[in-house]
């Protein structure tokens, strides 16, 4: 089982392995019941999944560009015709 310190404004932090077993994050609605001497804890929603950023959702027709090109050397080339 495991345990965790009250806070003195009543918060608890639900432990990590609890939270990634049941699904908790960010935004999760949690319910309380007492039964008898004991809480029961239940997850009642999920939050919508959060997307962390964009790269890659979008598509492009043109061809990708390479990983070491140098917009400089454009400007460079431009300079040459001049």
């Amino acid at each position: 089982m495991d345990a965790t310190t009250v806070t003195s404004k009543g918060q608890v932090t639900i432990p990590k392995a609890v939270r990634q077993r049941l699904g908790i994050r960010t935004g999760a609605k949690i319910g309380f019941e007492v039964v008898g001497d004991h809480v029961e804890l239940r997850l009642l929603s999920r939050p919508v999944a959060e997307v962390d950023g964009g790269f890659g959702m979008l598509r492009s027709r043109r061809a990708s560009v390479p990983a070491d090109f140098d917009a400089a050397s454009l400007l460079q080339e431009h300079r040459d015709d001049s």
